[in-house]
């Protein structure tokens, strides 16, 4: 791995904005499929120790997702969005909703850029706005970066694999 392979969280006290910068040893069109690809998502997404089911994933510009988490205890988490924009293979800017009752209002508007670098390697930089400095400071404690790291461990390891060769989702 490359030492630009770090999560990196940058959320600035007093603002509603947050920003997630990682690099990964692919090209950049595998990176943007494996991002926006319902048969690849379902095999990374999420924290190691968590199934995902998806509801339904439209993953083109107008199009709509929705999925869910399940925990060792049964406890599920669902998420769902709408992708205003999907340009291939460098851009996604689309909303993320996590449908908690203790978490209300958990909207974000993210803008996912894919940045093509040297020896077939991949920058992805995701630019998060919230609508308050509490809904985004809610987010990062409802345990945002453990589910983001881990879910990126397991997309190295997708990502080596070629993604023909990857089961489709059920």
């Amino acid at each position: 791995m490359g030492k630009n392979n770090d999560l990196k969280i940058i959320a600035e006290k007093g603002k509603q904005e947050l920003f997630l910068i990682r690099e990964f040893e692919a090209p950049v069109d595998q990176v943007f499929e494996a991002f926006t690809n319902p048969d690849l998502l379902i095999h990374w997404l999420g924290p190691k120790d968590m199934t995902m089911n998806i509801d339904y994933y439209h993953s083109h510009s107008g199009g709509n997702y929705r999925y869910c988490h399940t925990d060792l205890h049964g406890n599920t988490y669902a998420f769902r969005g709408v992708i205003h924009e999907k340009t291939a293979p460098f851009l996604v800017i689309q909303t993320f909703e996590f449908e908690s009752p203790l978490l209300k209002a958990q909207v974000s508007l993210d803008t996912i850029q894919f940045e093509p670098l040297p020896i077939e390697r991949c920058r992805m930089r995701i630019h998060s706005i919230y609508r308050s400095v509490v809904h985004r400071d809610r987010m990062i404690l409802a345990g945002m970066s453990r589910g983001l790291e881990e879910g990126f461990e397991r997309l190295d390891k997708l990502l080596i694999t070629p993604l023909k060769e990857t089961p489709k989702h059920t």
